[in-house]
């Protein structure tokens, strides 16, 4: 695939910029309470703080990263998003072992919805966080 080339008709002597995403930065999960978020998603899973900071009254915008992966982890509700707390994640989270980790994360209190179950593409179980976030842990 060949990146898409923007042309600036306002300035016919500037070169062509090359546009390509390089990368998914990091996605947004709902939360109703983030200091309860934070201790679930670094105590449990096991996920590091990048940032902590401020971000509006009473709010702060809260990057998470996980091992080795670039994206973040975001722990942050906009106003008028509140209704998509609670709700099924359109992602998952990758693991080498679905059982292991399972085993793992049931033991430091994950609520697990759905055990591992074997499909012809891999392994995955379902979890819950403290806002009722449903999430699919998967390996292949």
């Amino acid at each position: 695939m060949q990146p898409r080339v923007c042309h600036d008709n306002a300035a016919e002597d500037n070169p062509p910029i090359t546009a390509m995403i390089t990368q998914l930065k990091f996605v947004s999960i709902p939360v109703s309470d983030q200091d309860r978020a934070l201790a679930f998603y670094t105590e449990k899973l096991g996920f590091d703080i990048s940032t902590d900071q401020p971000m509006g009254p009473g709010k702060r915008w809260i990057e998470l990263r996980i091992a080795s992966s670039g994206t973040r982890v975001v722990l942050f509700t906009m106003d008028g998003q509140e209704d998509r707390i609670g709700t099924f994640f359109n992602g998952a989270f990758g693991c080498d072992n679905v059982e292991a980790t399972y085993r793992q994360l049931s033991q430091r209190g994950v609520e697990f919805i759905e055990p591992p179950t074997v499909q012809p593409w891999g392994s995955f179980a379902k979890f819950r966080d403290p806002d009722g976030n449903t999430f699919v842990l998967s390996s292949s």
